[in-house]
């Protein structure tokens, strides 16, 4: 039966990037337009969700939400969810009105047409480069303004299959105390279960999303990173320890490809 299903999916699969590629092609002459000034940052995020709605549900998901605390319009927030999938930064693009700066690897600079685009809109970081670093907070500051706020995948990289959540790196922790703004641990449960990087398994589905009450950063200082990120790390290391179909999904057979992402 499992062996009826993989042209099935391998022709789904194709169709996310035809699906991908064909909308960015469709935007190319609005996105060149809207990635000129970054007053025209929160226009161009309005698309970019568009984009993401129609990748998520042209794939046959629905996205399920349970938010502990709701978002505020035009505050600034940190994001930090779990990474495990593709699929994780058009999720969290679909769920927030307000408009997200990513902070990226520089890599993808070179992927044509797309990294075009990229460099105008995501900080990019070289974390081998103290003066990227830098880089990073001064870009951050211009951008913390009429409720832009940032995603970070803390993870850094999407870990082996078998991991249930790998380390957290600092970068996220460190730029919201320095700029006073709250984290959101998001959970993601079933990204890597119905979207993984296998593309002989998957499919259609419910997206489940745990959106955690917010971390205050309030009257922190860059000491406290370090017990802020294990603070973060924990709320997600247990929520997903506690959820059948992820903990199942990470204990089966042969998960050990790893991959880095593009988003950390």
């Amino acid at each position: 039966m499992k062996l009826l299903k993989i042209p099935f999916l391998l022709v789904w699969r194709l169709w996310f990037y035809i699906l991908m590629f064909a909308t960015i092609i469709i935007m190319v002459p609005f996105l060149i337009v809207l990635t000129a000034k970054v007053e025209y940052y929160p226009t161009f995020w309005k698309m970019i969700r568009l984009w993401a709605k129609i990748l998520v549900y042209g794939m046959g998901f629905s996205i399920r939400l349970e938010a502990d605390e709701v978002l505020e319009k035009n505050k600034s927030y940190m994001f930090c969810p779990n990474h495990a999938s593709l699929m994780d930064p058009f999720i969290l693009i679909v769920l927030s009105k307000n408009p997200i700066v990513f902070v990226g690897k520089q890599e993808l600079v070179k992927i044509p047409i797309f990294g075009f685009f990229y460099k105008r809109v995501v900080i990019m970081v070289d974390r081998n480069n103290p003066k990227s670093r830098k880089r990073v907070y001064e870009m951050a500051k211009k951008r913390f303004k009429n409720g832009v706020s940032m995603g970070i995948f803390p993870e850094g990289l999407v870990p082996t299959e078998n991991i249930v959540l790998a380390p957290f790196k600092n970068g996220a922790f460190s730029l919201a105390i320095e700029f006073e703004i709250p984290i959101v641990p998001q959970v993601y449960y079933d990204a890597k279960r119905l979207f993984s990087w296998n593309f002989f398994k998957g499919g259609p589905g419910v997206l489940r999303v745990h959106q955690h009450k917010f971390i205050p950063t309030k009257n922190l200082n860059i000491s406290d990173k370090n017990s802020l990120r294990q603070q973060t790390f924990d709320i997600i290391y247990n929520d997903l320890l506690n959820d059948k179909k992820y903990m199942k999904d990470t204990n089966r057979p042969n998960n050990e490809r790893e991959f880095k992402s593009p988003l950390s």
